[in-house]
């Protein structure tokens, strides 16, 4: 909620300073994120000066310089080189002296200094106006009336509008603070409270509580019907005639643009005003354009088609409420407007909306559509149900006032079953367990009082209040508690010399330990960790993968529709975030959960990992060159996690996926616990990468369940050294890595009984390819590593295992040993 300072000092009957003010707004709960000036101009037009030009002539170096005299009121004329065309004797300027920083409409702020052009001195600069930011023309200079005095600031001269503006962020259920007169209300009561003095907000004086309305005529009354009461359980409205469009005054303009908003003119100006000024969203409609002068407020059919103001065609749901005239829809129920009734340069009447739209069915279809309006973020936060027709005098007076015409119509409120308000009791002794404080009885009633709160009854430790309409979210002890204590002050609660707390207890504390122990590993090989949005966008996926995954009913935006089934896609947006922010080198990887549908109305959640590599897996230096990453050094990584974990894949094979090259799966029981790839180039160019990016995603639920229960096993160091031998054969190209691994592992070696396996280790360091070899050979060199934690091992020990193994190499994937 961005609130204006001189806007929410107008119903503050006592000057508040900014910084005051800040932190009263923080200690009632509206938490303060940011507070910054705000300047109408750039730059406030400080510095400029006023001048007259007393004297022109030719730049005699450049035709088209002139060279001109100017007088500021301040001693000796300035000498300063113009290049506008405009410029003459005796007109009234805008001078930026030395010293001063201009700020254009476009482009950076430029300090003034003095300056040779065309070996001319210049003593600073006649200004245009998109030059200090007070339009966009830069045909020439400005020129000033001839009644405006030398020597006068500009700044004192335009008064261009300044503003301090607070940043506010507002919990979901704090719709009566969206709005300056809401805000107001808060300060006061803090201030009544703490200053011990009766301070109400000011109520404004046109229109307000009905103050200067009056009805002109009833030449244009429209005649409304409410068909969906549940959906709309107050509506009123109120026609004008004969208004004029045109921009808005100064001060409204000023009041909208600090807080963000773009002028249009007059009437939606107004409508957008007493919005911000009451959260009461109002909505104006061409009255021409209401088809036999009736609205009706219902549902259309599913499947009914509405063009609304932005111009698309929308196909509405069954659920969707509509404000509609004899013929058709004319706008979407508290959300957005029609197309051809909104309110355009050649509007004379209009129809002036003010109602009571049902939260949850505007925000199920503002969810529907896409259309996240600052109407429909209101209503569906609830509004105050009390205040449309007293809003709708207000707006009515100010368009009479600054529009013309006159009011036609009498209000018309259709508000068949009038709400009754919420009644809450609180005891004090429930005040003082959950605030820790004693408050006296009377300092309640006065907060409670001053935020609008009725009492009802008084007892000895009992109060019953009813709840203002302004405040629907309240319905419990607990709820008062929260308002008693906003109002004291949140920073004045006291804190406790000591806290208690009960441990939570883990479940899967094995997986939870060893996720940290994974986490630790990746960050010491350089990682970092990402956090990414389980809510994607389904235009990622197939209508054939979208099929199977989870899709939101009320989605947070159009691009966040749809529950990840990997978390591959997250994964891609963040490094095209990265990349775009010139990171190039990226190690990254994420715990998540992704979701799917296995059946009718049910659905799973998959703990996973991702590790993602692109770019130079290590930097140029002085002592060595940069290295880009690539698929190996993944798939290394993705070993190094398994063994982290204590767990071997039974196999690595190559599979196929739509996504992926170079695809390999890790398989633990005929399951697949991993796969890693390089992502292919259609992929990349989707999310905008232009450098290959790698791969490589675990299924951590699986992978956890097959984690040694265990846990890590410490032993001594073997006192025996190892020994390496390496072996180099001949077999076909198409022969895998993969293939010669499973040959190997299989071997049974000659063995004493219950002595494990002499081969520790086993890895490919080189692969040749060469015509000399054959056509479709290649070869492979294979290091091994013999051990034994029992003894030193023999060369004839060694040699019998390196005759089985070249022996099972021959037979089994017909390798030539080379010698």
């Amino acid at each position: 909620m961005t609130i204006s300072y001189k806007w929410l000092s107008d119903y503050l009957p006592v000057t508040v300073e900014p910084e005051r003010l800040n932190r009263i707004l923080t200690s009632i709960g509206l938490e303060v994120e940011s507070m910054h000036p705000y300047e109408e101009i750039k730059g406030g037009l400080q510095g400029l000066i006023i001048g007259e030009v007393i004297s022109t002539e030719k730049h005699p170096n450049a035709d088209k310089l002139t060279l001109t005299k100017v007088n500021i009121g301040n001693g000796e004329p300035l000498q300063i080189v113009c290049g506008a065309p405009n410029v003459a004797a005796g007109q009234k300027v805008i001078v930026a002296t030395v010293g001063t920083t201009i700020y254009p409409i476009s482009g950076e702020p430029l300090l003034m200094k003095v300056a040779k052009i065309r070996s001319i001195e210049s003593q600073g600069m006649i200004c245009a106006e998109d030059e200090i930011g007070l339009g966009m023309s830069h045909a020439g200079i400005m020129v000033l009336p001839e009644t405006v005095k030398v020597g006068m600031a500009a700044v004192d001269y335009y008064q261009p509008y300044e503003d301090i503006i607070f940043e506010i962020g507002l919990t979901p259920n704090r719709m009566d603070a969206m709005s300056h007169w809401g805000v107001a209300r808060d300060v006061c009561a803090y201030l009544s409270h703490h200053d011990k003095k009766d301070i109400r907000p000011i109520v404004p004086k046109t229109g307000a509580n009905g103050i200067g309305f009056k009805v002109d005529n009833t030449s244009l009354t429209i005649d409304v019907t409410v068909e969906n009461e549940k959906a709309c359980p107050r509506y009123s409205g109120i026609s004008l005639a004969n208004i004029t469009i045109r921009e808005s005054p100064k001060w409204l303009q000023q009041r909208l643009k600090s807080i963000g908003l773009r002028p249009i003119n007059n009437i939606v100006d107004i409508t957008n005003y007493i919005q911000q000024e009451t959260g009461q969203p109002l909505h104006a409609f061409d009255a021409n354009s209401i088809a036999g002068k009736k609205i009706v407020v219902k549902n259309l059919p599913e499947g009914t088609l509405f063009v609304t103001l932005d111009e698309k065609e929308r196909k509405l749901g069954a659920d969707d409420l509509m404000i509609c005239d004899a013929r058709e829809g004319i706008c979407i129920a508290g959300i957005f407007g029609g197309l051809h009734s909104g309110v355009t340069s050649q509007t004379k009447n209009i129809f002036l909306e003010s109602a009571c739209f049902d939260g949850v069915s505007i925000r199920k279809t503002s969810f529907r559509h896409g259309l996240r309006t600052d109407a429909a973020s209101r209503f569906e936060k609830g509004t105050d149900i009390s205040a449309t027709v007293n809003v709708l005098k207000r707006a009515a007076v100010l368009i009479r006032d600054i529009a013309g015409g006159e009011i036609a119509s009498e209000i018309i409120d259709i508000y068949p079953h009038p709400k009754e308000k919420t009644q809450v009791a609180i005891k004090y002794h429930f005040l003082k367990k959950l605030s820790g404080k004693n408050y006296h009885p009377d300092a309640v009633k006065n907060i409670l009082n001053s935020l609008g709160f009725e009492t009802l009854k008084e007892g000895i430790d009992e109060l019953r209040v009813a709840v203002p309409w302004h405040k629907p979210d309240i319905h419990l002890p607990a709820d008062i508690a929260e308002e008693v204590l906003r109002i004291d002050g949140l920073d004045n609660i006291d804190i406790p010399e000591a806290i208690t707390i009960t441990p939570a207890v883990e479940e899967n504390v094995a997986s939870e330990a060893y996720k940290e122990k994974v986490a630790s590993h990746l960050v010491g090989l350089g990682f970092n960790e990402i956090m990414t949005n389980s809510i994607t966008h389904a235009d990622y996926f197939s209508e054939t993968e979208s099929a199977h995954m989870v899709r939101m009913m009320n989605c947070l935006s159009a691009e966040l529709n749809i529950l990840r089934n990997s978390l591959f896609e997250t994964a891609l947006e963040c490094v095209a975030h990265n990349l775009n922010h010139k990171n190039n080198s990226l190690r990254l990887f994420e715990f998540g959960k992704a979701y799917g549908v296995s059946g009718p109305g049910k659905y799973t959640e998959t703990d996973k990992l991702c590790v993602v590599v692109t770019g130079k897996n290590r930097e140029d230096s002085w002592r060595q060159k940069s290295v880009l990453a690539d698929i190996y050094y993944l798939k290394g990584v993705m070993d190094s996690i398994l063994n982290v974990t204590g767990i071997t894949a039974d196999s690595i094979e190559g599979l196929e996926v739509p996504k992926l090259e170079d695809h390999l799966v890790y398989k633990l029981n005929a399951q697949i616990i991993a796969g890693a790839g390089s992502v292919k180039k259609n992929v990349l160019d989707r999310f905008g990468i232009k450098q290959p990016v790698y791969f490589a995603e675990l299924n951590w639920a699986i992978l956890s369940a097959y984690i040694p229960p265990a846990g890590m096993v410490i032993k001594e160091l073997t006192r025996f050294p190892s020994v390496q031998r390496d072996l180099a054969m001949i077999v076909s190209k198409e022969l895998t890595w993969e293939e010669v691994q499973r040959s190997i592992q299989k071997i049974k070696f000659k063995l004493p009984a219950g002595q494990a396996s002499p081969l520790h280790e086993l890895k490919l360091f080189d692969i040749f390819e060469s015509e000399k070899l054959g056509t479709g050979k290649k070869s492979m060199a294979i290091n091994f590593t013999f051990g034994d934690e029992e003894k030193t091992l023999t060369d004839k020990e060694i040699d019998g295992w390196m005759n089985q193994i070249m022996t099972t190499l021959e037979k089994e994937v017909q390798a030539e040993i080379r010698k």
